[in-house]
């Protein structure tokens, strides 16, 4: 096999791992969420657990990248490429500790009722996970129209959370004691709205990464 098939190969196999953690965390913001809506304290656990793998797949992803940049001779474009999956990779990272974030206050509430069974939250969270498969999806097919479509979906999030924020600062005003949990909620969907802001870096990079050029999704 000549060193550039090899190469070729090799960077398939970063970006299907890419893939895999991507998965992953996508995985553990829906049970973080699961875990909330329910006041489920077994679920919530199970993410805080599950959150040493995708530490675990991030080393291996970096070394994968620095092996690629020490053994091969990349072009231009191809360092391009190892230089994003290194960028993704952190945004992957933070995204999980956001969903362990979640998964914490679920321990918080447990014992506790939900001021209201949670709608808007989970609709967010799903928004997040679909922005984070394009973004994924933007960089393994080098699609710059659907990096660029983040920008659109990351305001529809924005202004979902400035929604939810309205909610519970009248459920704080309407009611005192509701302000502990209602601070809780908010901050989760503050978590959530930094998922979607990770999934727009990543966007940014798979421009750079095609173009050369930094584009700013998130305002």
């Amino acid at each position: 096999m000549d060193n550039r098939k090899g190469f070729h190969q090799s960077l398939e196999e970063l970006q299907r791992d890419l893939l895999r953690m991507g998965v992953m965390v996508e995985e553990a913001i829906f049970l973080a969420v699961k875990s909330l809506a329910k006041l489920d304290g077994v679920i919530a656990q199970q993410v805080i657990a599950g959150d040493e793998a995708v530490n675990e797949m991030m080393v291996d992803i970096e070394s994968s990248c620095l092996r690629l940049l020490a053994l091969q001779q990349p072009m231009a474009s191809d360092l391009r490429v190892i230089g994003t999956a290194m960028k993704i990779v952190t945004d992957l990272e933070r995204i999980g500790d956001h969903a362990v974030d979640i998964a914490k206050t679920t321990l918080r509430l447990e014992g506790e009722q939900l001021l209201k069974p949670l709608v808007d939250t989970p609709r967010m969270a799903d928004m997040t996970k679909d922005m984070l498969r394009d973004a994924l999806n933007a960089y393994v097919k080098k699609d710059l129209e659907i990096a660029r479509g983040l920008e659109q979906k990351d305001d529809a999030v924005d202004k979902l959370f400035k929604q939810i924020f309205l909610e519970l600062e009248e459920l704080m005003k309407s009611d005192p004691t509701h302000v502990h949990q209602a601070i809780l909620l908010l901050l989760v969907c503050r978590m959530l709205e930094r998922i979607a802001d990770h999934a727009t870096n990543i966007g940014e990079w798979v421009i750079y990464m095609l173009t050369g050029e930094r584009q700013e999704l998130n305002h």
